[in-house]
């Protein structure tokens, strides 16, 4: 609960944009800052990340979403840290509702990246290879952290459920189960496993997926991370 006081998990959103449902989740209210209540981020944390333990101990996969930018490197070496899935750029409509046409977009630069090192590359006329290359730079900006997600994730954990909202209702309609930090504006009512704590500040996003990753990483017989060494651990 100290780490977490220290990085600043206990900061809501102003009073004026908060979620009612919010209600059980918030400690009190503070210079128009509702404050949220870490022993019961705690306790969510720990049955999140038992949760995720499971799937991984059952060679499951998970995919973890946060494409604002104070989440996207913390995602990035969260997933890589535990070997999952990640989106960090930008969510495309049908990332899980329509895996296939993703599916198709990572089979297109693919093959564009065989094609590159062939022979017959160069008989391409430089127009046509410059618009190729653009192309295939836009998917694997977009796709990097999915390319080899050939089937639905096991479970997605997001970071900010208001911006990632499209996410959400991709992963209820397919009935995958949601982990995700729900701030003092979110419905955790939405959410399979909702861990309560501050969605905004990267210190807060960095400390939170580093707890679900310390669990994943003990699951698998590892060592757990020190206090902000996600990116070593991805090392």
């Amino acid at each position: 609960m100290t780490e977490l006081l220290e990085a600043g998990v206990h900061y809501g959103h102003q009073t004026k944009r908060w979620n009612p449902r919010m209600r059980d989740f918030i400690l009190e209210e503070k210079n128009s800052i509702h404050i949220i209540d870490l022993s019961k981020t705690v306790d969510q944390l720990v049955k999140a990340g038992g949760f995720l333990s499971g799937i991984t101990g059952r060679g499951g996969k998970i995919l973890f979403v946060g494409c604002k930018k104070q989440a996207q490197e913390a995602v990035k070496e969260a997933a890589q840290a535990c070997g999952q899935f990640y989106v960090n750029q930008r969510w495309l409509g049908g990332t899980l509702t329509n895996l296939v046409t993703i599916r198709k977009s990572v089979s297109k630069l693919k093959d564009f990246e065989a094609l590159e090192k062939s022979a017959g590359f160069n008989k391409i006329n430089k127009a046509e290879a410059s618009a190729l290359r653009r192309e295939a730079t836009r998917i694997r900006h977009n796709l990097e952290g999915v390319l080899e997600m050939e089937k639905l994730p096991d479970a997605i954990v997001i970071i900010d459920t208001v911006k990632e909202s499209i996410a959400v209702a991709e992963a209820r309609r397919l009935n995958i189960p949601i982990v995700a930090i729900v701030d003092s504006n979110s419905n955790p009512e939405e959410i399979n496993y909702p861990i309560a704590g501050n969605d905004d500040a990267i210190r807060a996003i960095r400390i939170i997926l580093q707890k679900l990753v310390d669990q994943l990483v003990k699951g698998r017989g590892g060592v757990p991370a020190a206090a902000g060494e996600l990116a070593a651990v991805a090392e």
